[in-house]
C-alpha cells in the first residue's frame, strides 16, 4: 500500500519542484494505517475545517477571476451540488449543498462531546483564523495544488486506515472516495479545471498548516511513518 501512496503522489502534474510538494508527501507518510477509529473521527473533524477554507478559497478565486470558465465549472462541482447525494442522515436524494456542509452534517452522525469536542473546535477555529490571514491570491492559487493531485494523494493515504466503523466514518469514506473520482480524470477532472493557476511555494503555509492540524487532532499520526 505504501507504494500506491507514493505512486499517487508521484503522478501529480508538476510544472516545477516546489517545497510544498514535500509536505504533501510527508502527510501521505503519516501513520494512517495504525489510526484508531477515534483518531480517524478526529481527522474527519480536522478535514471539516479544511473543507471550509477550501470553499472559501474557491469563492475567493471566483471573485478574483469572475470570467474564468474553468473555475465556473469547478465551482459547479464543489458548491451547491448534489454530487455527494444521497447519503443516509446527511444528504437526501438529489439534495444540493456545499461540500463543507456535507462534512458538517457527517460529523453530527457520531457525536463528539465534552473536552474532546472543545479541543477539536479550538484547533479548527485557530486553523481557519490562520488561513483567513493569508493573501487572497495565494489562497486562490492553492486550489490547483489541492485538486491537481495533492488531495488525491492524501485521500489515498487516509483510506489505508483500517477502522471505518460507524455512520460518521462511513460518510467520510464516501466523501473521500468520491473526491478521488472527481479529481483524478486528467482531462475533465477537477484538477484539470484549475491546473492553469500554477501554484508555487507561496502556498507552502497552507499545506504546512494542514499537516499541523491533522497531527494536532490525531497525535498518533506522527507515531510512525511509511518508508
Amino acid at each position: 500500500m505504501a507504494s500506491k501512496i507514493l505512486d499517487s503522489t508521484a503522478n501529480r502534474a508538476k510544472a516545477t519542484h516546489c517545497t510544498f510538494e514535500a509536505v504533501v508527501d510527508d502527510i501521505c507518510r503519516l501513520n494512517w494505517n495504525g489510526l484508531s477509529s477515534n483518531g480517524l473521527i478526529n481527522v474527519a473533524w480536522a478535514y471539516y475545517y479544511f473543507s471550509v477554507q477550501f470553499r472559501e478559497n474557491l469563492e475567493i478565486a471566483r471573485t478574483l477571476y469572475p470570467d474564468d470558465a474553468h473555475l465556473v465549472a469547478l465551482d459547479l462541482g464543489e458548491r451547491n451540488t448534489n454530487n455527494l447525494s444521497p447519503w443516509p442522515g446527511v444528504a437526501a436524494p438529489g439534495e444540493k449543498m456545499n461540500h463543507d456542509e456535507f462534512m458538517r452534517r457527517a460529523l453530527m452522525l457520531t457525536p463528539v462531546t465534552g473536552e474532546r469536542r472543545r479541543s477539536l473546535t479550538v484547533l479548527g477555529e485557530s486553523y481557519l483564523a490562520e488561513m483567513r490571514s493569508l493573501d487572497n491570491t495565494v489562497r486562490a492559487l492553492s486550489l490547483a495544488s489541492y485538486e491537481d493531485g495533492g488531495l488525491e494523494a492524501v485521500f489515498v493515504a487516509i483510506l489505508t486506515a483500517q477502522n471505518w466503523d460507524g455512520p460518521l466514518l462511513g460518510a467520510f469514506k464516501h466523501f473521500l472516495t468520491e473526491h478521488i473520482r472527481f479529481d483524478s480524470d486528467p482531462e475533465t477532472g477537477h484538477g484539470a479545471l484549475c491546473r492553469h493557476l500554477a501554484p508555487d511555494d507561496r502556498i507552502l503555509p497552507l499545506w504546512t498548516a494542514f499537516r499541523k492540524l491533522l497531527v494536532a487532532s490525531a497525535p498518533s499520526l506522527a507515531a510512525s511513518s511509511v518508508q
